[in-house]
């Protein structure tokens, strides 16, 4: 027998008709018949298996059920996993901002060069020679640096008379009425004055000039700074709450913040005013009544 003729003669039985019966067993009497074939079973069981593991693939893929089965991971824990990865580069870029801020704060004061932070990246740019040096660059504060650049005049020693007779020819408005605590004292690295004063008490402008810096320090809590004329800057450190940002014009006696405890460094609410003139501290009570 041919190939062929085996397949002809398999395919005939599986088309062979067949009728499955249901008696009662005491009288005989038909309840249920139903005509078929093999391949009609073949293709009704085929056709369950089917079903049957689209409805168990349906069930692990979209509900919780999948979290039981070894390999697959929870979904909450990707969730979470995801959220942390996100909040520490967060973290860490502000970490990396805070730090440019604090070595700004020295840097202005100092008159060095600026580290300036691109807009939409970490990464800073500066000139070889600014690297050691990090500030905030503005209009004013690059004028207050060619300044100092051509004087050569980063000595406190030399400086101090010069900007002090300067400072002397120029009206200040205090910027706190109160008590003086602790005075200025450059050997003890003080470069300013301490001022108690009641609480909520607003702090202004001593000068009319622009501000360059407005933003949160760990040792100092939030400080302003704003650049005057006749390359001098102003301080104002441990403020509860600052009333201005960075680039803001200011008059002189217009509120800039409120007085406050903030910082590492604060023991208790006041005021810690500074003056700086081409890149030296200047005693602020030598010019400004703050009774």
């Amino acid at each position: 027998m041919s190939k062929e003729e085996k397949k002809k003669k398999l395919f005939k039985k599986l088309k062979n008709k067949y009728r499955l019966v249901i008696l009662n067993d005491a009288t005989f009497e038909e309840r249920f018949s139903y005509r078929l074939s093999p391949l009609n079973i073949f293709t009704l069981i085929l056709s369950l298996s089917v079903v049957l593991m689209g409805t168990v693939v349906v069930i692990i893929v979209f509900t919780p059920l999948r979290e039981y089965i070894p390999g697959y991971t929870d979904v909450s824990l990707r969730e979470d996993l995801t959220k942390m990865v996100l909040k520490s580069d967060s973290l860490e870029h502000e970490l990396a901002q805070n730090e440019i801020y604090l070595s700004n704060i020295s840097a202005i004061l100092k008159g060095e060069d600026p580290q300036v932070m691109k807009a939409d990246t970490n990464e800073s740019s500066v000139k070889p020679k600014e690297a050691a040096n990090p500030a905030v660059k503005s209009k004013e504060d690059s004028i207050l640096r060619d300044y100092v650049e051509r004087e050569d005049s980063y000595s406190l020693k030399n400086n101090s008379s010069s900007s002090e007779n300067t400072a002397a020819k120029m009206y200040f408005f205090a910027p706190l009425k109160g008590s003086v605590t602790s005075l200025f004292s450059p050997s003890e690295e003080h470069f300013g004055i301490d001022i108690v004063a009641p609480k909520n008490e607003a702090i202004n402008a001593t000068l009319e000039g622009t501000v360059i810096f407005a933003d949160w320090t760990v040792e100092t809590g939030y400080v302003i700074q704003l650049q005057h004329q006749n390359d001098l800057i102003s301080v104002y450190k441990h403020n509860s709450v600052l009333l201005k940002k960075t680039g803001d014009q200011v008059k002189a006696g217009d509120p800039i913040a409120i007085i406050g405890n903030t910082g590492e460094l604060s023991s208790g609410p006041h005021l810690h005013f500074e003056l700086w003139k081409n890149g030296s501290p200047v005693d602020p009570m030598k010019f400004i009544n703050f009774n």
